[in-house]
Parts: structure tokens; sequence; C-alpha cells
């Protein structure tokens, strides 16, 4: 992955980010800076929070990157699937109905989503639901389409 441009982020800019980390998952960044790097082979651009990538932008929308969500656990918009998942999820397949044990119910369709195991609570991956919250633990069925994972390009990523 190739930096494009890197610059730090306006005051409003910051307030952005924060407002909409908190209001999706429930977490408070507490950072001294932040800054932009637009990646050039990449759809997605990166935050540096104190230097490290904490936040992606994921179509337009800012969102903890794997490090962010395990340095910041959200307490929101969370999945957490079985032992059985782990070695799946974190080579980036897609999240299935039966691997999950527990999903928060404030998830809506299309929402991107923290994938954590439940043992440790760690997050393995980043993704997009594809159906509600309250309808995701069940028998078959792909409900969480994986975009970030622990091992990918972005999670390697460094500045």
């Amino acid at each position: 992955m190739e930096v494009k441009s890197r610059h730090h982020l306006r005051s409003d800019e910051v307030r952005e980010i924060e407002t909409s980390l908190e209001d999706a998952l429930g977490v408070e960044l507490d950072a001294d800076t932040y800054e932009l790097v637009e990646l050039e082979d990449s759809k997605f651009d990166i935050v540096l929070v104190n230097g490290d990538p904490m936040v992606v932008y994921i179509d337009d929308e800012p969102f903890l990157t794997v490090q962010g969500a395990n340095a910041y656990p959200p307490t929101k918009r969370v999945v957490t699937v079985d032992a059985g998942a782990v070695s799946f999820v974190s080579d980036g397949a897609d999240v299935m109905r039966p691997g999950i044990v527990e999903a928060s119910d404030d998830i809506e369709t299309g929402d991107l989503v923290a994938i954590a195991e439940e043992t440790h609570g760690k997050v393995l991956a980043v993704g997009r639901a594809k159906t509600t919250g309250d309808e995701m633990v069940g028998d078959s069925g792909k409900v969480v389409e994986s975009v970030h994972f622990v091992g990918d390009d972005l999670y390697e990523f460094v500045v």
C-alpha cells in the first residue's frame, strides 16, 4: 500500500470522526494527533490516531480498524463469533450464522460492524451487516460480509 498524501486533520474533521465513532460504536477516542493518510492503491483512507492506524474510511464512513477496535473496544455494533469461526474470520471469510454466538441488537442492515471472538473479546475483522443484529444468530446463511481483517494489507500497514 503506497501513500498518496498525508496531512493533519482540522479540528472540525476530528470532531466529525469522534462524534461518528461515539454514535456508531460507543467509543471515545482520546488523542493528540489525527492524520489522514490517502492511499494510492487502496479503496481505503486511513486516519492515524497518535501515529497508529486506528480509523479507516470505508465508503466514506469512518470506522475503527481492527487495531483501533482492540485499542478502543466498541460497546455497540459488535458481532461475536465462536472458536470454530475464528480461523475463517481471521482469513477474511464472510461470517455465517452458525458461527455467531451473539450480535448487538442495534445493528441495522448495511451497518459496519466489529467482529470479535468470544473467548477474549478481541476484534478479528470489520464487516458490513447483511441483516439486522436480532436476525444474525441462527442455523444458515451469510450475515456479515468481511471488509477488513487480521493479516490483510490494511492490518499490516505501517507508515
